[in-house]
């Protein structure tokens, strides 16, 4: 994958079928860098569709090979609903080797997966009971088979009622007022308290009871491992001093033969993906900045695919010391150019990255408005006046001062970030410099990043990547309030109770036209706080290996890595 920053992916991350989305971005080349001018950006501008990964035919794939791919940062935490388990590249690889009921399709719909589920279907309204039907020989690497009681420990960890499970989101989950068994062992009945609109996105994938039956076991017992597997596939090895992770077949598996050998993860920094894949020491890497996208597409071994996905990059506020203040928050949202900083990162790239103006939908998105208003709108003087109006008095040439302190914050940026992460943060720092804020730019370990900085808030300003947050209800715990030392993905620990209202009242409408409504009028609210300025929606421009088959730029859909290899 291609990133600015660090990804992370919602574990709950499909696409409500009720949400129809234009699949097409339309765009035109920027100004170029690095030898890649507009003209020529236009003239190799790749197609944005659906879906672009190269399918073909069973018959047409060799049996065995591997797949390298790179990995951002070391993987410690397994647990996908656990709060520090969100990593995009660990929770891709959970779908692997969990239980995917579900598997989205390029059109945004979903499909069960018939090897783990027959049917699943809503069965009453009122209350709202949807019957899971599963599929008999679905088996746990303990040879225990799927049943309701897995459904029922994953509702009472991620439920939010017992806080001693760290987990990621409620969402859904605390909707939840009962899980049983239905008419058989292979039956699971759940009963929604209140109603959830997008019931599809939960158990996603589907964790074992017996791995996360206490809290002890849910936050801890998948750190630097997977005690229990229910897919296709299984970890081969983990390698802590090589960095490496290996994912095989599962000889166990009931479905049809994986293609591949295995996949083989390799932590590489971003800056170093490129080289690596020229390098044939992995078999893809993202060619959405102007460097590598010029290197890549000159390769006589790659193939440029790209599509849209839901995936955002935003700059967030922290909520210690000035910044505890509304006003200065919001000063600072006032400070930055978003186009001009969304131009720093769009040079030399053949599709243009659309302004966004909305936290929860993106810009191809059904529902979708610009919410920003004058909260994303560039005024440096009005800056000014919200900084001067929250005590800090401008100091001449130095930063602005209150109480004897200076205003002096901190962007914190992983040291394995591509040079467009530290061409953002400068431009970060040079326009907060114009208002008379100081801002240094702290480069931090990238293994360190998730775990002792962006998850404990211990940033005043960091940048990173949202991939895969649909359905809407998806959102919820990136603004929801704190619980206890639980900021679910709430980073900025920033929330109101009218946020929380509006999101779970969306959360529960089922006629899409009045949740999105109520969707961007949290929005609005969101950007009003101060919470996160949004900068775009990022397309996917990757490059593939030649004849890599039924892999690539999936956009919105889930990948089916059974059928993933090389062609015969």
């Amino acid at each position: 994958m291609d990133a600015t920053a660090p990804v992370h992916r919602r574990p709950a991350a499909l696409l409500a079928a009720a949400t129809a989305l234009a699949l097409a971005l339309t765009g035109c080349g920027s100004s170029g860098s690095s030898g890649s001018g507009p003209d020529a950006a236009k003239s190799a501008q790749p197609r944005l569709d659906a879906q672009d990964i190269n399918p073909q035919p069973l018959d047409k794939v060799k049996d065995g090979g591997e797949l390298r791919e790179p990995l951002q940062q070391w993987v410690t935490q397994w647990n996908p609903l656990q709060v520090d388990g969100t990593y995009g590249d660990a929770v891709e690889i959970m779908k692997m080797i969990e239980p995917l009921l579900f598997r989205i399709d390029a059109t945004g719909t979903y499909q069960p997966v018939p090897e783990f589920l027959q049917s699943a279907k809503v069965v009453s309204t009122s209350p709202q009971v949807v019957l899971y039907k599963l599929n008999p020989k679905a088996v746990w690497s303990d040879g225990k088979p799927l049943s309701y009681l897995d459904f029922k420990a994953v509702w009472q960890a991620a439920n939010g009622r017992n806080p001693d499970y760290n987990t990621a989101t409620t969402t859904g989950y605390s909707q939840i007022g009962d899980v049983s068994q239905g008419a058989d062992a292979s039956e699971v009945k759940v009963t929604f308290a209140t109603p959830f609109a997008d019931w599809q996105s939960l158990f996603y994938p589907l964790l074992p009871a017996a791995g996360i039956g206490t809290p002890e076991q849910f936050n801890k017992g998948w750190v630097e491992q997977v005690p229990i597997t229910g897919g296709a596939f299984k970890i081969g090895s983990m390698d802590k001093s090589a960095q490496t992770v290996t994912v095989v077949p599962d000889p166990r598996w009931w479905g049809n033969k994986p293609k591949l050998d295995r996949f083989t993860y390799r932590v590489l920094a971003t800056s170093a993906i490129t080289q690596a894949f020229l390098n044939n020491e992995v078999d893809y890497a993202g060619a959405g900045r102007a460097d590598s996208y010029s290197q890549l597409k000159a390769s006589p071994n790659a193939v440029i695919r790209s599509a849209s996905p839901w995936d955002e990059v935003h700059i967030s506020f922290g909520s210690n010391g000035a910044l505890a203040d509304q006003k200065v928050r919001q000063a600072l949202g006032k400070a930055l150019d978003r186009a001009s900083l969304i131009k720093v990162v769009n040079q030399g790239v053949p599709v243009q990255f659309p302004l966004l103006g909305n936290h929860i939908l993106m810009t191809n998105q059904a529902g979708y408005q610009d919410n920003s208003g004058e909260w994303g709108k560039y005024d440096p003087a009005a800056a000014k006046q919200l900084l001067t109006g929250a005590g800090w008095q401008e100091n001449g040439s130095g930063p602005r001062t209150k109480d004897g302190q200076s205003l002096e914050l901190h962007f914190v940026i992983s040291d394995g970030s591509p040079q467009t992460t530290v061409d953002l943060a400068t431009a970060t720092q040079n326009m907060l410099q114009q208002v008379g804020v100081k801002l240094d730019v702290d480069k931090v370990p990238a293994n360190d990043f998730d775990e002792k900085y962006l998850n404990v808030g211990k940033f005043d300003l960091a940048t990173w990547r949202n991939t895969g947050s649909f359905p809407p209800s998806a959102i919820l715990p990136f603004y929801q309030a704190p619980v206890g030392d639980n900021v679910f993905q709430n980073f900025s620990k920033l929330s109101t109770p009218e946020i929380d209202s509006l999101l779970k009242q969306a959360a529960a409408t089922l006629d899409p036209a009045q949740a999105a409504k109520l969707y961007n009028q949290a929005d609005a609210k969101i950007w009003e706080l101060g919470h996160t300025v949004e900068l775009y929606q990022r397309p996917q421009v990757t490059a593939f290996r030649k004849g890599l088959a039924n892999f690539g730029a999936a956009g919105l859909a889930d990948i089916d890595y059974t059928k993933v290899g090389w062609e015969k």
